[in-house]
């Protein structure tokens, strides 16, 4: 029989708006990728705008929408409203993601992103899947969103996960206090490191905060030894320079750290801004051609690095 406080430690809530399995870009092996809901960073190119709040939201898919508006006599907030023109607007200021308006909806417009979960709630979908964790060295990836985000609900998952036997992998941004990441660190297995820009100046340009507790967490990781991949979302003409790349190898040269994976920008997440009602800054970007991306992998393998493209 368990403990008062093992229980109390299990029912720790966190808000989760993802759970995919079979997961085989997040860490080694087949694995189940937690996103977590919350972030600190405002990067421009983010594909999962959900994530940013750490809390349910509503999703407005208007080119579904019927204009029925049962949603409006459903909301007891009064978010939802009819414009002049007889379409649907959103107070998100007053939505509280209750999902009344999702559960009248008859064309599937609405949908809640993000559930309030318990630990023993997620370890119940991750435990579907232990067999293929064995089999391909595969396991758990907390990703978000930023997961440190949560830090009490994710630390006691990896905890249970661990407890489990199953491999654990943190996927972060490096934005956290240190003595916070340390408590997580403890029951970690790999890092996946998020470097968006050794520039500060222009970090806080893309993301929204300073890259200085970013680089010094990653000095910490890589001192103790943590198993740890760069990972570095590619932007066109934000941080592809050569200048930034000559920095970035120079950084994981002092840090001994050889595997970095390139992450190739892509704008599929475009979508997601429209029904949160949010703007999509880089609109008019394209990505990068396959030659541009082969360059620059070939020039940080000059300095001697694993390179991986995404």
């Amino acid at each position: 029989m368990s403990s008062p406080r093992s229980r109390k430690k299990n029912e720790i809530k966190g808000c989760v708006f993802n759970i995919e399995r079979f997961a085989i870009r997040d860490g080694p092996g087949i694995r189940t990728t937690v996103f977590f809901k919350g972030c600190p960073l405002r990067c421009l190119w983010c594909s999962n705008p959900e994530s940013f709040q750490p809390s349910p939201q509503l999703f407005y898919f208007e080119h579904l929408c019927q204009q029925c508006y049962r949603c409006v006599d459903a909301c007891p907030n009064k978010a939802t409203s009819v414009n002049p023109e007889g379409g649907i607007e959103i107070a998100r200021n007053l939505c509280k993601a209750c999902g009344k308006c999702v559960e009248v909806c008859p064309t599937k417009a609405r949908d809640i992103s993000g559930m309030i979960m318990t630990v023993d709630e997620v370890m119940e979908e991750v435990k579907k899947d232990m067999l293929f964790y064995q089999n391909s060295g595969g396991g758990v990836t907390a990703s978000g969103g930023e997961p440190t985000h949560q830090p009490e609900f994710l630390q006691r998952l990896f905890e249970r996960c661990h407890e489990s036997a199953i491999h654990t992998c943190l996927d972060t941004c490096g934005f956290v206090k240190s003595k916070v990441l340390q408590k997580i660190l403890a029951y970690t297995d790999l890092v996946l490191y998020d470097i968006k820009h050794m520039d500060p100046v222009q970090h806080k340009k893309l993301t929204g905060v300073d890259n200085g507790i970013i680089l010094e967490n990653a000095r910490m990781i890589a001192t103790q030894g943590k198993p740890m991949i760069v990972r570095v979302p590619l932007i066109p003409r934000h941080n592809d320079s050569e200048q930034n790349i000559k920095a970035l190898a120079g950084f994981m040269a002092d840090l001994k750290l050889k595997k970095i994976d390139l992450l190739p920008y892509h704008a599929l997440g475009k979508a997601k801004y429209e029904r949160l009602g949010l703007e999509y800054k880089l609109s008019k970007l394209k990505p990068h051609k396959s030659k541009e991306i082969e360059a620059i992998k070939t020039a940080l393998e000059s300095y001697g690095l694993e390179v991986g493209v995404g």
